[in-house]
């Protein structure tokens, strides 16, 4: 027997609907998307209103509400704190930069960083860099993390199969990036995220999606904890 709360079910799916749309979403719409009656999906969105997860705008469209970022600003120390001792094990395991990046819109923002303690060429990775989720192997691994659609580029589906994605020179020449979604249960209502590592072109990538792949997971296990 399943052990789903429909309704909680319901309520996140509609959280991520809105949240991958642009612009705002109409009820009717997230009923469509939901496969529900549009009376229910207006006591779903009734109820993640009086949360401030959600919020009408002046036509009545919906969009993420201050709730959202709220639990956002919870969760983030909770990944630093389980994060950072991880980073710099697989900084050491990979001999590259390690590096924990986030969601914020339609960008990829760098929020832990670990370096390597051997090595002598290092790619620096600045603290609150960003970069377009269509580019890197960060944005590329946090859309991976997301459900597909039928506009998936060969490469989401691929690191999307995979597990993780690997991208060269795309955000600094002659660096290569390999990085994983961290998905958990909750991650429909919290923050999008990804491990990885990046290097120059030396980069041992079978090695480095192993330990990056390993990390991401331990990394879901420990946040859910």
């Amino acid at each position: 027997m399943s052990t789903t709360l429909q309704t909680l079910d319901r309520g996140l799916r509609a959280l991520r609907i809105i949240a991958e749309h642009d612009g705002t979403v109409s009820v009717a719409t997230l009923a469509e998307a939901l496969d529900v009656h549009r009376a229910i999906a207006y006591r779903i969105v009734a109820t993640l209103e009086g949360h401030g997860l959600v919020v009408r705008g002046e036509e009545g469209g919906l969009r993420l509400g201050a709730g959202v970022a709220l639990l956002a600003a919870h969760f983030e120390p909770q990944l630093r704190r389980v994060a950072q001792p991880l980073l710099e094990q697989l900084a050491h395991q990979t001999r590259a930069t390690a590096f924990v990046s986030v969601a914020e819109g339609d960008e990829a923002v760098v929020m832990l960083v670990a370096e390597p303690d051997e090595g002598l060429l290092r790619v620096g990775y600045r603290l609150g860099s960003r970069h377009p989720l269509s580019q890197g192997a960060a944005g590329t691994a946090i859309l991976a993390g997301r459900p597909p659609r039928p506009n998936d580029s060969e490469a989401l589906r691929e690191a999307r199969q995979q597990g993780y994605s690997m991208t060269k020179g795309q955000l600094q020449k002659g660096a290569v990036g390999v990085a994983s979604p961290i998905v958990t249960r909750s991650a429909d209502a919290g923050v999008e995220s990804c491990v990885g590592v990046v290097a120059m072109e030396d980069l041992d990538i079978e090695r480095a999606a192993t330990a990056v792949i390993a990390c991401a997971r331990r990394l879901a296990e420990l946040i859910e904890d």
